[in-house]
Formats: C-alpha cells, sequence, structure tokens
C-alpha cells in the first residue's frame, strides 16, 4: 500500500510539473509555418476569378485557355463520348506501368512522328505517358538537370508562363531568346536566329511546334527550315512543346511540319504533347513525353530513367484519359470523327478572327488589325497595352490577361460585335 501511495503522489507530481511547464512543442509547431506568405496569382487563372466575382450581365471572358463552341459553352468531343461508352464495359481500375498506357504512347507517337515513322519502327523513341503537356515538360525539365548538369534552357520571350515556373522549379538556369516583334506583331526572325547563332554551343531550347502560346505567331515553313540548320550547325537540342497538333489549322500533319523538318535534319529531338485542346480532355490530363534516341538500346536506357522520375512524383499516371485516347486513335472510324471535329474547332477559332478583324476595320479603326488573321491557334496577341486592358475590364466588363492575349474561343458570333466596339473605343486615341 505505501508503495501504490508512493508511485500515485510521483504520478501526481510529475502531471503537475507537465501542466506547470511550457510546451515548448506546441509553440515550434505554430511557427513552423510563420514565414510563408501568400503566393502570387496565376496571371491566367486569376483572369476567371475576377471574371466570375463580376455581377454584370455583359461580361466576356475571353481570358480562358479552354475551347467554347459559339455560344460559350464547353464542348465534349462526339468521338470521346463514344470511346467512353466503349470503355464503360471494361470495368478496368488497375494501375498503369510507371510509363503510363503502352497503346496510348504508341499512337501518339504516330501524330508527332508519322504514321511510318522509321524511328518508331527502329524503337528510337524514348516515350512515357504524362500529366499532360505540363507534366511532360517537368519530366524532361528534370532529365536533363539530372543528365546534363549545369546546363541551361533558352525559352523565347514571350511564351507560356507556366515553363518558366516549370524548368525553375527543376533548377535549371534559363535564359531566353527574341521571338515577338512588338512592333510589326509578328515573328522577330532575325532576334530569333541572332540569339540561336549566339547561343553556346550544344545548348537546349525550348519551342513551340504550332499555335505559339501567347501569340499565335509561328514561323513559316521556309523559317522552320533554316532554323533547323542553325540548330545542326551549332549542335544544339530542340525540345518542342506541342499542346495545340491539330487545333492549329485542323491538320495534325501540317502542325507537327516544324517536327518533321527537324526529323528529316537528322536532330534527336524532344517532344511534349497533351490532348486537353485537341480532344477538349482538359481534366483527364493526358499527354506523353518522348526523346529521340540514338538506337534502340539507348531509348531503353532512357525510357527507365524518365520512368525513375515520375515513380516518386507521381508513381504512376491516370488510367481513364490514355483508355479515351487509345480508344480514339486505335479506331479508324473513330478517328476519322476526330479529326473532322478538330477541324471544326479549327475552324471556328479561324473564322473567329475574320470577323473581329472585319468589325474593327468596319467600325473605322485607324490601326491595323492584319495580325488578327495572320496569327494562328486559341490566342491572338492584340498589341493591347496593359492599360488599355484595365480598361476593357472596368468599363466594359471584358476580361483577358494584361499582356493583351485575347483567347479567340471566348469570341462568339454572339459577342464579336461587343468585342470589337470596346477595343476600338480604348484604342481610337493611339
Amino acid at each position: 500500500m505505501a508503495m501504490m501511495a508512493r508511485t500515485i503522489r510521483n504520478s501526481a507530481s510529475r502531471r503537475t510539473m507537465m501542466m506547470s511547464r511550457p510546451i515548448f512543442g506546441l509553440r515550434s509547431m505554430s511557427s513552423w509555418w510563420k514565414n510563408v506568405e501568400p503566393a502570387p496569382k496565376d496571371p491566367i487563372l486569376g483572369v476567371t476569378e475576377a471574371f466570375l466575382a463580376d455581377p454584370s450581365p455583359d461580361k466576356v471572358n475571353v481570358g480562358v485557355g479552354a475551347y467554347r463552341d459559339d455560344n460559350g459553352k464547353p464542348v465534349v468531343l462526339d468521338c470521346v463520348r463514344e470511346a467512353e461508352r466503349r470503355i464503360a464495359g471494361t470495368s478496368f481500375m488497375e494501375y498503369l506501368p510507371m510509363g503510363g498506357s503502352v497503346k496510348m504512347v504508341e499512337e501518339t507517337l504516330k501524330l508527332a512522328y508519322g504514321d511510318n515513322s522509321e524511328f518508331i519502327k527502329d524503337k528510337r523513341i524514348a516515350a512515357v505517358q504524362s500529366l499532360s503537356g505540363t507534366g511532360a515538360c517537368r519530366l524532361f525539365a528534370d532529365f536533363q538537370t539530372r543528365f546534363n548538369p549545369g546546363s541551361q534552357i533558352y525559352i523565347p520571350v514571350p511564351t507560356w508562363s507556366n515553363h518558366h515556373n516549370i524548368w525553375r522549379d527543376a533548377q535549371v538556369p534559363q535564359k531566353t531568346y527574341h521571338y515577338y516583334h512588338p512592333e510589326t506583331k509578328g515573328l522577330d526572325f532575325k532576334g530569333l536566329m541572332d540569339d540561336v547563332k549566339n547561343a553556346p554551343e550544344g545548348s537546349f531550347f525550348l519551342l513551340h511546334a504550332c499555335a505559339h502560346n501567347p501569340t499565335g505567331v509561328d514561323p513559316t515553313e521556309e523559317q522552320w527550315r533554316e532554323i533547323s540548320q542553325l540548330f545542326k550547325a551549332k549542335n544544339h537540342f530542340a525540345f518542342f512543346d506541342m499542346a495545340y497538333q491539330g487545333f492549329a489549322s485542323g491538320d495534325p500533319a501540317r502542325d507537327a511540319k516544324s517536327i518533321r523538318i527537324f526529323l528529316e535534319d537528322g536532330h534527336h529531338i524532344g517532344i511534349s504533347q497533351s490532348y486537353a485542346k485537341n480532344m477538349g480532355l482538359y481534366g483527364q490530363r493526358v499527354g506523353c513525353l518522348s526523346v529521340l534516341c540514338e538506337n534502340e538500346k539507348q531509348a531503353v536506357t532512357v525510357k527507365s530513367q524518365l520512368q525513375q522520375l515520375a515513380r516518386p512524383m507521381y508513381s504512376n499516371p491516370p488510367l481513364h484519359g490514355a483508355q479515351i485516347v487509345s480508344t480514339i486513335l486505335g479506331d479508324p472510324e473513330l478517328k476519322s470523327l476526330w479529326l473532322k471535329e478538330v477541324k471544326i474547332m479549327a475552324d471556328r477559332i479561324i473564322g473567329m478572327r475574320t470577323t473581329l478583324r472585319e468589325s474593327l476595320e468596319k467600325l473605322g479603326s485607324p490601326l491595323s488589325w492584319e495580325h488578327v488573321t495572320k496569327q494562328i491557334g486559341m490566342f491572338c496577341y492584340s498589341g493591347l497595352t496593359p492599360e488599355q486592358v484595365d480598361r476593357l475590364t472596368s468599363e466594359y466588363h471584358i476580361y483577358m490577361t494584361r499582356n493583351g492575349r485575347i483567347s479567340m474561343a471566348g469570341v462568339t458570333t454572339g459577342n464579336v460585335g461587343y468585342l470589337a466596339n470596346a477595343i476600338h473605343e480604348v484604342t481610337k486615341s493611339s
């Protein structure tokens, strides 16, 4: 009994000491994140947030980077609906391999390299399924920094803002090269070629395969040939981001022309592909990263390393979107339907460009709007200043990024007149 009493007293004493003692663990935990500050808003996603918060019935969103029909509504392609109907009976929910769906990757490579590509036949391409185009870029950036430590990436000015984030977080030093000419609202071909020529031999360059984001300005076929020859002379590595194949012109082969030119000239290249825009699979995050190698043995080695990079990031890619893509591209009837539907989307964008330009010209605008129809793809680099964009938002409830990038997918027959009039009003004094 005496021993039990002592034990009780000691336990009580310890509890008293613990209660009277400062709880240092809790204090330190409360300070773990005290230095974390709010992240800056994404310049593109922030536009949508502001648009949704605006109660005006006249509001127009031409900042969204997703296709809309002529009623401003999201679209699910008929080929996608049919593919999902076929998939529904499979009930397959197992993990994909780290490299993703073999069938999806095979069909995707045909789109980029060609149906009868010798590189595919010779198994010289290391390729893995990725988390859309963003994931493909990030995987390559990590691959670059791991196996070419100290190398840099040359990125065009301007480019999709997330490109800088991707290579920065992969700890790859960045440099830029001239691309857009503000005065002509076209390609700064001389500046581009000078930068390519002056870059150290064996440099990495990020190239937009087609429908350059955000400018909509692409080199001509002849210019691509000159770029390719200079890359060859300098032994540069070209990494193509191809987010809009088929969506730009309506013809996937035409939109891959830049890549085919580089392949013809004997380059070993890397490619990021995405099905967000051209199949409307935005939320499915379906993409592919491929690297052309010297031979089959090297391709096997490179693929193994790409899979190793993916393993601690996300282990393996999602299944459903890959099933949709492989079902569509692997069936001649569904693929034919997809080609028709992607051309319809591209043609609507091209038609809205023509209507917007004609509407501005009919209003008597003193400015040239020729660049609106010369540019291609989802985005139009309008030439509007940040101040003019602010006026469009505050006075007309029209939302776009402050660099003047217009998403042509947000332009419809119902709002194009209103948009043209607002642009005319804010640019009259220019």
